[in-house]
């Protein structure tokens, strides 16, 4: 047990625990407010699950299980225990913010009629919370998880293996979804993308100079 209660207290000190939630909430609330109401197409896991879905008649629970799974499982071959204990804290803060929000009801209006602003802000709110989560060791989903391996093995920037993953899945999504619902989503995933980096960098190289 002892080396458990160890990993544990190694991979989950209060404060990273805070961020991740923290991340967690912010992304959740941007989900929930802006991309279910407005329905933007999403690319990388949740993106392909409605793909194939769509394509060859796959139930998209047990694809999203599927898919997840073998992310996180080349997450966990890549960076670790760590990394997949603090991805399953992530997880569970998902869960309950969006069970959260369903309380409490949508806060922000309706921009279905704004689909760029809508884009532009839901970018935002997925950037910076997933930026978070990301930037304290763990990952909000298997998009995260896939993004985080790609950029290591390549030696890519992580915005850069975030829209390798998200534009090959949008441009495959072309084969059903009208061009105009994909443009609006790629606004998203590069704001998200180029974010998720920002937040996930800012002030590493600072610190090493100082250091």
């Amino acid at each position: 047990m002892f080396p458990v209660k160890r990993l544990l207290r190694e991979a989950l000190s209060p404060r990273r625990v805070a961020l991740i939630a923290l991340g967690m909430a912010i992304t959740t609330f941007g989900l929930f407010n802006i991309h279910r109401r407005v329905d933007v197409t999403e690319g990388g896991v949740l993106g392909m699950v409605l793909l194939l879905d769509h394509h060859f008649g796959i139930q998209p629970w047990l694809l999203t299980a599927v898919l997840d799974a073998a992310c996180y499982f080349l997450g966990w071959r890549a960076l670790g225990t760590k990394f997949l204990i603090r991805s399953g804290v992530a997880t569970l803060c998902s869960s309950a913010f969006f069970r959260l929000w369903e309380f409490t009801g949508p806060i922000l209006p309706d921009l279905s009629a704004q689909p760029l602003l809508a884009a532009l802000l839901g970018g935002c709110f997925v950037g910076v919370g997933v930026g978070l989560v990301v930037r304290q060791g763990g990952s909000s989903g298997g998009d995260d998880a896939l993004a985080l391996v790609i950029a290591q093995k390549t030696k890519w920037r992580l915005s850069r293996a975030y829209l390798f993953t998200d534009l090959t899945v949008l441009a495959l999504s072309l084969t059903y979804i009208a061009p105009l619902r994909i443009v609006w989503s790629l606004v998203t995933v590069t704001v998200s993308s180029l974010l998720i980096d920002f937040v996930k960098s800012a002030g590493h190289s600072e610190k090493r100079q100082n250091a």
